[in-house]
């Protein structure tokens, strides 16, 4: 018989550390072509700049919206929560310079590593720090966390690609 634990359920963290697995790889793709100066590279380097920063813009919404709040009120160390705050509003900064950059030099490619930087220091700090907290946290139902992170993620990605599409 299998048991079914609630470790075994992916939870609002597991979700949330997905979508850190997933932006680290579109890093490690940017940071493959910095070497390369054709057309072509600086075309997919924009391709991948475009998605990292779209794919970070939902996650960030996502957490601020709902797991920080929920996290905040079920832990008393709410210092984490502050400094993942101003590591979000520092990556939105960034993630809005290379938006607006006309062209994919070497100045945006250090735009785009910075921001990787950024991101590992914040993934390492949720990882390690909040994460084990929220999950040690009582009261803090995780498993409902990820069913709302999940819709409202599908809801700005649909909302996204509706506004590329137009």
């Amino acid at each position: 018989m299998a048991s079914t634990t609630k470790r075994a359920d992916p939870d609002a963290c597991s979700l949330l550390d997905a979508d850190h697995r997933n932006v680290k790889k579109l890093f490690k793709a940017y940071e493959e072509l910095t070497s390369s100066r054709s057309t072509s590279a600086s075309q997919k380097k924009r391709e991948l700049a475009n998605r990292i920063c779209m794919e970070l813009t939902i996650h960030a919404q996502i957490e601020e919206e709902i797991f920080y709040p929920a996290v905040r009120e079920a832990i008393k160390d709410t210092d984490l929560l502050d400094e993942a705050e101003v590591e979000h509003s520092s990556a939105k900064d960034l993630i809005a310079q290379i938006d607006e950059a006309t062209e994919v030099d070497d100045k945006f490619d250090a735009k785009v590593i910075v921001l990787g930087e950024y991101v590992d220091h914040h993934v390492k700090e949720e990882r390690n720090e909040i994460f084990v907290k929220a999950r040690a946290a009582r009261g803090l139902d995780l498993l409902d966390i990820r069913e709302q992170l999940q819709a409202r993620k599908e809801e700005l990605m649909a909302e996204t690609a509706g506004a590329t599409a137009s």
